[in-house]
């Protein structure tokens, strides 16, 4: 039998537990050699997990990097703002790497990861973890089947949901964009991802923008509320709650996200939890934090050939993440609503409806993004194993592509004008 995938897990939060239970499942699959998180618990709740040795856990990944190479492959699933630096010195180590998205927070950085992986030889997997996802891989296979023609407009929605804006966006990690990223970025970059891979190597060509931040200010804090929700006289009539989203589900319960985030360095319980909201981010009125990215955006495209395309990013929704689709050709629409696929002929004024298998081994249908996080870790582990980079869906050009298509977006919105894209949207320049 051949020996495992060795991999480094840098960064063991919420991402890097997930895809490092691949090795749980498939232990003659993969194996986790070694951690590097600052988090004592983070890091040795995954140590114990995996049996890594004391000798192969680092409070800092540049330990990694001073060594010699030891691995096949690395895992980078560390803060937005701290996945170029590991990526490209690892890279340059000669490790194939799998890299949570974005891959970095400014295009320059996005450039320097691809070329280091380029000139080193190595594969790059960018965690647009949907074009992983079986039904959007799907609806890809449809449309270049040619069953609805030639693509003429894309319509596409994100609803992020109201309590995960809330928990992710303003209280969270990614809610001020000097210490992460631009919404569109951090949240959407899968999207308009999904929209360049639906254009079928067609360019963007111009890209308009708008979207705020609404609703989540001070001006909108209810009068007399306080600062905190556990000592909020109007607590019980605010949708964003803390003590609703995260104290009540535990109550139920219930550990995993969001509350497994806010009890980042012990186990969820209701005294963990009381405390985390207590004296955490996570227990702040959500009209009173230093949050100041979007919470609704729209972003119109040209492609090449005439392709028309719409994103819309919205807040304040029932679903969360549940992404609905709209794509309309010259010989049928396909529609797409996060669980099934139709397609309706206009020759045979008929409606087909098409499914794929999302079942998975063991527990990562509660991942965070159903099937497609297995399908991807599940991927770059066979590509570095058969060394066939074919395998890989996000693979560098692709994917640097349409990080440079968010980034355009967002100097459209900035700017309040259309930006005409020119080369700068193309994974060559």
């Amino acid at each position: 039998m051949s020996s495992p995938v060795d991999v480094i897990v840098v960064g063991a939060g919420n991402r890097g537990e997930n895809y490092s239970g691949y090795a749980v499942i498939f232990p003659d699959r993969m194996r986790v050699v070694a951690i590097a998180d600052p988090r004592d618990f983070a890091r040795k709740k995954l140590q114990a997990r995996h049996k890594v040795a004391d000798e192969n856990t680092f409070n800092d990944w540049h330990c990694i990097a001073e060594r010699e190479k030891f691995a096949d492959a690395v895992l980078i699933c560390t803060p937005d703002r701290l996945h170029k630096d590991p990526a490209v010195a690892l890279a340059k180590k000669g490790y194939h790497v799998l890299l949570e998205k974005p891959m970095a927070v400014t295009e320059e950085d996005c450039k320097e990861i691809v070329e280091a992986c380029i000139q080193s030889g190595v594969m790059l997997t960018v965690c647009h973890v949907l074009r992983y996802d079986p039904l959007i891989h799907r609806i890809k296979g449809l449309i270049d089947s040619g069953l609805i023609g030639d693509v003429i407009h894309i319509q596409h929605l994100e609803p992020v949901g109201f309590y995960h804006f809330a928990h992710s966006f303003v209280r969270g990690n990614w809610r001020n964009e000097a210490e992460s990223s631009f919404a569109l970025l951090a949240k959407s970059c899968h999207d308009l991802d999904l929209i360049h891979h639906w254009a079928g190597g067609r360019r963007c060509i111009k890209v308009s923008s708008f979207g705020s931040l609404s609703h989540f200010t001070k001006e909108n804090k209810p009068a007399n509320a306080a600062s905190r929700c556990l000592d909020c006289p109007v607590e019980g009539d605010c949708a964003y709650s803390a003590k609703k989203i995260y104290l009540d589900q535990v109550k139920r319960g219930g550990v995993g996200w969001p509350v497994s985030v806010i009890c980042s360095n012990s186990v969820p319980d209701i005294e963990s939890v009381t405390e985390a909201l207590r004296t955490g981010p996570y227990g702040r009125c959500v009209y009173e934090c230093d949050n100041d990215v979007c919470s609704n955006q729209v972003v119109n495209m040209e492609f090449e050939g005439g392709l028309t395309a719409a994103l819309t990013m919205v807040a304040f929704t029932e679903e969360i993440c549940e992404r609905k689709t709209s794509i309309y050709g010259s010989k049928g629409e396909l529609s797409y609503n996060g669980h099934e696929i139709k397609v309706f002929d206009f020759l045979t004024r008929k409606t087909t409806k098409y499914t794929a298998d999302t079942r998975v081994p063991g527990n990562f249908g509660t991942g965070g993004h159903g099937a497609a996080d297995y399908h991807l870790i599940d991927s770059f582990i066979a590509a570095v194993k058969n060394k066939d980079p074919s395998r890989i869906r996000s693979g560098p050009k692709e994917t640097l592509a349409s990080h440079k298509l968010v980034f355009a977006a967002e100097r459209a919105r900035l700017e309040n004008r259309v930006v005409f894209c020119g080369d700068q949207c193309d994974a060559e320049s």
